[in-house]
């Protein structure tokens, strides 16, 4: 199934806050209503936003306020901008150049995942690996297949997939929601793990990569990511453990120098000190939620892109 498409005139989207109890697709309208799903994340993954603010382009037509509302709805993600960048510059051309552009981007993730999940099965020696990963990167985050989630998928096709060791990722726990959900339903061997596991587990061995995706690679390789990724770049790097980011070519922006020019997106305390509508912390707590971390390009052996395969 496709996690984001152009269906009569509207977007539709699976709402990813629904899963895994159940899956409901959207019909999105406006731009008000798409970046309402773009900030309590009913769609994420840098991919599926580059997707979704094209298309969000063609909802918005001529009205520069809404496009520049719908730019700004996620910062740290560069495709969401870039996506909606691409759409709008087809403009004076008429609304059908803007929807052409937006389907355009659509087919080229479907294909880039494709192409990012053979150069990454490529690069991997072994038959039988095992494999951690951190957040969603799979088709939830892009349209069909996804991206280090995309090169899991290609080993277990291949059959060289041992098992896929999932972080849980705190606080919104995409790894437990959705990245099980997806590696379930392709039938891939997997288990969850805690966040703070991770380095432990990379410290006794037996874990032949870590495959990330990325929410933006700045210039000199610095990658930004979901919260959590850090602490597995520094664990692998500990433990001899290869860490992979794969990511489309469009997530990768010349225009940021390095990774201390991202900016951080802070989601606020609510989703830290409760869980799932249920309080964990006492009233009056007052917590930090960075949504994302940056890995320095010096912890990171290898981005695999649609193109190539970088080595910072």
């Amino acid at each position: 199934m496709r996690t984001i498409d152009w269906v009569d005139g509207a977007i539709e989207l699976i709402d990813q806050t629904r899963l895994p109890g159940e899956c409901v697709m959207l019909r999105i309208h406006t731009v008000d209503e798409l970046i309402d799903a773009i900030r309590r994340l009913a769609v994420r993954g840098a991919p599926a936003l580059g997707v979704a603010g094209a298309l969000g382009v063609a909802l918005a037509g001529e009205d520069p306020g809404a496009i520049a509302r719908l730019r700004a709805a996620r910062p740290t993600a560069v495709n969401l901008a870039w996506g909606v960048d691409q759409a709008a510059a087809r403009l004076p051309e008429g609304p059908r150049a803007v929807l052409d552009a937006a389907l355009r981007i659509r087919d080229d993730d479907i294909a880039a995942c494709v192409a990012m999940g053979e150069r990454g099965a490529d690069l991997l020696d072994g038959d039988r690996l095992r494999i951690m990963t951190v957040c969603n990167s799979g088709g939830l985050a892009a349209v069909e297949r996804g991206t280090a989630l995309g090169v899991v998928q290609t080993l277990h096709e291949r059959g060289r997939l041992a098992e896929v060791l999932a972080l849980e990722t705190r606080p919104l726990l995409q790894g437990a929601r959705l990245t099980t959900w997806e590696l379930a339903r392709m039938g891939a061997p997997h288990r969850l793990v805690t966040d703070s596991a991770g380095p432990y587990l990379l410290a006794k061995g037996g874990i032949d990569a870590v495959l990330i995706g990325a929410d933006r690679i700045a210039a000199n390789g610095d990658t930004a990511n979901k919260i959590g990724s850090y602490a597995l770049a520094l664990g692998a790097e500990r433990a001899g453990v290869p860490f992979i980011v794969v990511a489309p070519e469009t997530t990768i922006d010349p225009a940021t120098p390095s990774g201390e020019h991202i900016h951080i997106e802070d989601r606020g305390g609510d989703e830290v000190v409760s869980l799932g509508g249920v309080r964990v912390a006492p009233e009056g707590t007052e917590a930090l939620n960075p949504a994302f971390d940056v890995t320095p390009h010096d912890l990171i052996t290898a981005i695999v892109t649609d193109r190539r395969v970088i080595r910072p």
